[in-house]
């Protein structure tokens, strides 16, 4: 049974493609806990853009770098599986990121071995164990935030992607694909955004402060930015991978996948 799942084609696609989109999305979840200057990594002085009366550098969460990745995979599962396809390794991958925040609040509580919390001092860390715990104890809310906006950010990305490919048909894929982008990422940005910081810290005092509405709203228009200029620069990737899993599939197999993607079987 194994080997006939993996040496059908149309499967074996599903798999790859569905552990690519699974695997960056947890990995996207893990590096945002980390912050970086987009414009000092690149030798640039911060912009100071001024969005909404506040100052705005893009001073960004590393998970940005693999979120653009997500969405595109996608529209390129949505294109040859349809929204049954991106639904299923939607909640799987929600699934999964709860499964592995589970097992980091275990192992956060777990008690250290003694020579452990000081085996990196000599590399600036004095206590291992602290910083185990700022590192994978990220806040409730941001986990909540990210996850909701992820359901919903792929909820509207598959939407629109079907709407325009009807009205569109099979030309123009960088219609279909980078424009369900656009929109899903600027409704992404906000729901994390007011989750994790409008929202949580009014529910439970514990979270920090909470930010103003005008704030979120200037962080928001700012990442999505970013997201708005990584859609359009990967747009040629989308072509690229269409063409691989063309040839992969071949004309006729593409093409019938494609059909029943759209519900026109």
């Amino acid at each position: 049974m194994i080997h006939t799942i993996i040496k059908n084609k149309p499967s074996r696609l599903f798999i790859i493609l569905g552990g690519f989109f699974i695997a960056n999305a947890l990995i996207a979840e893990l590096m945002g806990v980390k912050l970086f200057s987009l414009e000092e990594t690149f030798g640039a002085k911060p912009a100071h853009l001024n969005i909404f009366g506040n100052d705005f550098s893009f001073n960004l969460t590393a998970g940005v770098l693999l979120w653009p990745v997500v969405f595109i995979m996608t529209d390129i599962i949505n294109e040859y599986y349809g929204m049954k396809g991106v639904r299923f390794l939607s909640f799987l991958t929600v699934g999964l990121i709860i499964y592995a925040f589970i097992m980091f609040q275990g192992a956060i509580h777990l008690t250290p071995a003694g020579f452990w919390v000081g085996n990196y001092a000599g590399q600036g860390v004095p206590d291992a164990n602290k910083a185990y715990r700022a590192i994978f104890g990220q806040s409730q809310w941001i986990i909540v935030g990210s996850l909701v906006a992820f359901l919903i950010g792929q909820i509207v990305d598959v939407f629109i992607f079907h709407k325009i490919k009807k009205v569109s048909g099979e030309k123009n894929i960088w219609l279909r694909a980078t424009g369900s982008t656009l929109v899903s990422q600027l409704i992404d940005s906000f729901v994390v955004l007011f989750i994790a910081f409008y929202l949580g810290p009014r529910i439970s005092s514990n979270q920090g402060q909470p930010w103003s509405l005008n704030l979120v709203m200037t962080i928001c228009i700012g990442n999505y930015l970013y997201k708005f200029f990584m859609a359009l620069v990967l747009t040629p990737v989308i072509y690229l991978v269409h063409h691989r899993i063309e040839k992969y599939l071949g004309h006729d197999q593409a093409a019938t996948m494609k059909k029943a993607a759209m519900g026109e079987n």
